[in-house]
């Protein structure tokens, strides 16, 4: 392998396992009211159920304390997030939030807009998930003012093989 070549990740799948007690009501929630189309799912009589969901694409976000402090400032207005935080993009923040509230989602913070120009909602959802709902506005992800990005191979769109 020559400098030249792009490393290529060893990992091609991003799968976040959730336990539901009430898998109906969860799968019903992220299925029906998010549109997380079924790959597939599997059971083994009526007490051993799986349904994997395709969400797109998936990205891992690594925060550190500081940072997720900031976000929940910025999306909630108060430290409200777990360790963990699931975000999905959606085309209409404003509708998905109402339905995810019709649905039985408790909503934490209604759409807020950011300072790196997405609309974000927090909700409490099913299986325990603390979520946010975002829509980028501009059609891209942004940085907000002040913030300057980390030089990394994700700046390099050659570096990744694109």
């Amino acid at each position: 392998m020559s400098d030249n070549t792009p490393r290529q990740p060893t990992v091609r799948q991003l799968r976040l396992v959730v336990e539901a007690e009430d898998y109906d009501a969860a799968l019903a929630f992220y299925r029906d009211v998010l549109g997380l189309p079924e790959r597939i799912a599997y059971a083994d009589g009526e007490e051993d159920r799986v349904a994997i969901l395709d969400v797109g694409h998936a990205t891992l976000e690594i925060a550190n304390p500081a940072h997720k402090r900031a976000i929940d400032d910025v999306e909630v207005g108060r430290q409200v997030a777990g360790h963990l935080r699931v975000a999905f993009e959606v085309d209409d923040a404003r509708a998905a939030t109402e339905r995810a509230v019709e649905a039985g989602a408790d909503l934490v913070a209604p759409p807020t807009r950011t300072p790196w120009g997405s609309l974000n909602s927090r909700l409490d959802a099913p299986a325990g998930l603390h979520v946010t709902l975002f829509q980028e506005l501009g059609g891209e992800e942004g940085v907000p003012p002040g913030v300057v990005a980390e030089p990394g191979t994700g700046d390099d769109p050659a570096a990744d093989g694109r």
